[in-house]
């Protein structure tokens, strides 16, 4: 919260010798909070990884099977099965990582690499096949929309009264706080969820200690009785699972479709 604020103070600031009113506005700090949403994720997905002892690469090539998976799902099915199909994707490229580098040993470097080579191919024949013959570079478009809620629409008049008031910080901070409370959608929700929920899987129970040991010392880990590779395994495929869903959020959030370079190196 102090460095939010020390952020939003210093936009403030900006805003006041500048007279760029829409640089701290409702707008501006929403769609930033959803352009943040892909890389995080893809952030989070490269921490579990990490945190087990294996570099990975091929995030980039997770979160385009996620952008994949997730429009085919959300046009064939509809958007939340469209949300659990991406985030499959990104776990079967996690999958196939973990496969070559922990179970055959294969250089982490390497992998990576030829996922992310694998995954921009394999979608972009997959779309050729799917949509429209060999010139199609995009999907239709998604219907179904994600829901969006207000998470605290009894504070929405309050902030809204006090952003219109032009305060130095106080307007500013209201702005924030109605971009990250007023029609938010559920998938941001999720996403943002998902952090403090890893920090305490991570750092608070027996099966993050785990997890982290075998990245810090898996012979250690391994005479304690720790399946080393298991653990790795699962940790790895998880962040293919992460990198998935930062995948499906470039789809939902902003172009409704399926879009080869998607991604543009996010991963």
């Amino acid at each position: 919260m102090v460095y939010a604020s020390a952020g939003v103070a210093v936009l403030a600031i900006t805003r006041e010798i500048t007279g760029a009113d829409q640089l701290t506005s409702e707008g501006t700090f929403s769609s930033a909070i959803q352009l943040t949403m892909p890389i995080a994720l893809a952030g989070l997905g490269g921490l579990w990884s990490e945190r087990a002892g294996v570099v990975n690469i091929g995030l980039e090539g997770m979160m385009v099977l996620g952008t994949w998976f997730g429009a085919y799902g959300g046009i064939q099915y509809g958007p939340w099965q469209g949300v659990a199909l991406g985030v499959l994707g990104g776990l079967l490229g996690g999958v196939l990582h973990a496969l070559a580098t922990v179970v055959f040993g294969v250089d982490q470097i390497i992998s990576g690499v030829a996922i992310n080579i694998l995954a921009v191919g394999l979608t972009e024949f997959l779309t050729s096949v799917n949509w429209d013959g060999a010139s199609a570079r995009e999907s239709p478009s998604i219907i179904a929309k994600i829901p969006r809620v207000d998470l605290l629409p009894f504070l929405e008049d309050p902030l809204n009264n006090l952003a219109s008031q032009g305060r130095f910080f106080l307007s500013d901070m209201a702005e924030l706080l109605l971009a990250l409370t007023t029609d938010v959608s559920l998938l941001v929700v999720i996403a943002v969820a998902l952090f403090p929920l890893s920090w305490f899987v991570l750092w608070r129970t027996p099966f993050g200690l785990r997890l982290r040991s075998t990245g810090e010392d898996p012979d250690a880990a391994d005479s304690l009785g720790i399946a080393v590779y298991r653990t790795k395994f699962v940790a790895v495929s998880l962040s293919g699972a992460f990198a998935g869903l930062g995948g499906v959020t470039l789809v939902y959030l902003f172009s409704s479709k399926f879009q080869t370079g998607q991604t543009t190196g996010r991963g």
